[in-house]
């Protein structure tokens, strides 16, 4: 079974997913946030399609490791998220992800403010790397 990593946002979702023996992880997609039930929707036909076994959200802490209204959000998500699958939903701190996720993307050669969006996506793979090498 495969994890699938995701870096929550009020107007956008970056998804990554491993691969099924859960060593690597790759950036999958940027969801658009329209509505919640479009977006559970969407997720929901994701983890059933790519044969999911794990969740992992990133949990936005401030810098002192502190809950914001974010990371309130996020707990919020998976929640609703728990409430939908019957899967383990873990939670990693995701501190600086967005900063790691652009430094990749600037040495592969991948950075422009047009692709900022795969940022995501990105973001959501690190916080799947970071959850792999610990489990």
């Amino acid at each position: 079974m495969k994890a699938l990593g995701i870096d929550f946002g009020t107007k956008r979702v970056g998804l990554a997913i491993s691969d099924p023996e859960k060593i690597f992880a790759f950036p999958y997609k940027v969801m658009e946030r329209t509505t919640r039930d479009a977006m559970f929707s969407e997720l929901l036909e994701i983890i059933g399609n790519e044969k999911v076994g794990d969740i992992v959200i990133g949990l936005p802490l401030s810098l002192d490791g502190e809950d914001t209204l974010t990371t309130r959000q996020v707990r919020n998500f998976a929640a609703s998220l728990e409430r939908r699958v019957d899967l383990p939903i873990h939670l990693v701190d995701e501190r600086l992800s967005s900063i790691a996720a652009e430094d990749e993307m600037k040495e592969a050669g991948l950075w422009d403010r047009k692709k900022k969006k795969n940022l995501d996506s990105q973001a959501a793979k690190i916080i799947l790397e970071t959850w792999l090498a610990r489990a």
